[in-house]
């Protein structure tokens, strides 16, 4: 494997389902690490629809494109076409992590790991059809390519953690082979798989723990027997490099990950660990507040603050199981969720653009000339610029920092609670107030940096 420098060595997952959540909805959560001089993004691109013939071109690889797509919201590294996470309009959301596994890495430029979750969100209008998309691009144009902003490749595999408002799923990818567990719910208990080559029914109850209501996931293989669905050859692949005796229980973990993972891979069993134990220990009243409080925790390893990476945006989805009440999604759109806000967004027609959260574009941005990332660019955005400006007060002056962040936490739970009151019932905003609510809130949050 290629590296250069320090590199992003983890990311955390989360989706909580009833009877796990206080309410009736499922909710998703995740930290994208990455490099600390990285800018995260907020995106938001309408629905769409595309001429027979159109071509989309994703990081690296340019494919065929669909012939309608969703709106979409996405947290991106801001170099790059697709995200580490994200929703639409549909209520599905869908977040993937970096792993190193037995197949060899593709260093030549195809999908990566980002470019899949944007294309699972554009034509997914559900969590299993969003899996199926990615699947179904991962087996025809492979993933590859580097993942960071650098002349040195940076190459990982890809798990995916996917969720709508009555189901999610665990998706882990080594090269062109994958294999998928379906997450069980309450209600979701014995519904059937509708995914080709699957081999134990959703109820399995060799399960681990953690699929069952919940579940994190953290920069490592974790399928084993309880497979869903898979790739057509992934059993034979296995029997055929030695890593399965082609005879007896079939673990995907087992015989797709490496004898000896990197150190980053051995640094995320502690956060997973950790990760499954704050899950478990609100199990049964699990909130939208209870995962950014998962999302803010340093003692485990979960929100990230080192000299070399650090969480560079975070994200949490509240999907009710009820269709008419609207799903909710909460952005930081900058670093340390610790010390930053969750800003809340809801889809409907006409929503407002929010320059403040898009980095600058480049005519000759180096990420898109050949060869790449031969120069950088400035790519912080408007809201990155004053938050950064804040981090540095708060550790210059602490005293005043702590003021700031107090009235920080203030706008947040404002937020929050008119989102309680939208998903509760108890308020009706607007179409034109829902449109405007994002924009608002990041202005909002701008003017205490001022």
């Amino acid at each position: 494997m290629a590296g250069h420098g320090p590199v992003p060595s983890s990311c955390d997952c989360f989706v909580a389902m009833p009877p796990h959540t206080a309410a009736p909805a499922v909710i998703f959560a995740k930290n994208a690490d990455r490099p600390r001089d990285e800018v995260q993004e907020i995106v938001y691109v309408p629905a769409a629809t595309h001429r027979p013939g159109d071509k989309v071109q994703c990081t690296y690889l340019q494919i065929e494109q669909a012939e309608r797509t969703h709106a979409v919201l996405l947290s991106r590294p801001a170099w790059l076409w697709g995200a580490e996470m994200g929703a639409n309009d549909c209520g599905v959301c869908v977040g993937n992590e970096g792993v190193w596994t037995r197949e060899p890495l593709g260093e030549a430029e195809a999908l990566l790991g980002m470019d899949l979750v944007r294309l699972g969100l554009e034509r997914g209008s559900s969590a299993r059809e969003a899996l199926e998309v990615i699947t179904a691009l991962l087996e025809r144009h492979g993933q590859g390519g580097s993942c960071k902003e650098e002349p040195v490749p940076f190459v990982y595999h890809n798990t995916f953690l996917l969720a709508d408002r009555t189901e999610a799923w665990l998706l882990e990818t080594a090269g062109r082979y994958w294999a998928a567990q379906r997450i069980r719910g309450e209600r979701a208990r014995g519904a059937p798989g509708a995914l080709g080559g699957s081999r134990s029914p959703p109820s399995d109850p060799r399960a681990p723990p953690g699929t069952e209501g919940s579940l994190n996931i953290s920069n490592q293989l974790s399928i084993g027997s309880e497979i869903t669905a898979e790739h057509a050859g992934l059993r034979e692949r296995a029997r055929s490099q030695g890593w399965w005796s082609g005879h007896g229980e079939f673990s995907f973990a087992r015989a797709f990950s490496l004898e000896k993972e990197p150190p980053r891979m051995e640094a995320a069993k502690a956060r997973l660990s950790a990760g499954r134990e704050l899950l478990q220990r609100h199990a049964g009243h699990i909130t939208e507040e209870t995962l950014m409080s998962i999302l803010r925790d340093k003692a485990s390893g979960i929100c990230v603050d080192s000299e070399g990476f650090h969480t560079a945006g975070s994200m949490v989805s509240v999907l009710p199981r009820d269709p008419a009440v609207p799903c909710v999604h909460f952005l930081t759109g900058t670093p340390d969720p610790s010390r930053s806000v969750f800003k809340p967004f809801v889809f409907v027609a006409g929503v407002k653009a929010a320059p403040q959260v898009r980095s600058p574009s480049f005519p000759q941005d180096p990420a898109r000339q050949i060869p790449r990332f031969r120069s950088s660019v400035d790519r912080r955005h408007e809201l990155y610029r004053r938050h950064q400006a804040a981090l540095e007060l708060m550790e210059r002056e602490p005293e005043r920092g702590q003021r700031l962040l107090g009235t920080l936490q203030e706008l947040e739970q404002q937020g929050l609670q008119g989102m309680r009151d939208l998903l509760q019932g108890r308020a009706s905003p607007s179409p034109q107030e829902l449109a405007d609510l994002f924009f608002d809130c990041v202005e909002a949050e701008m003017k205490f940096y001022t």
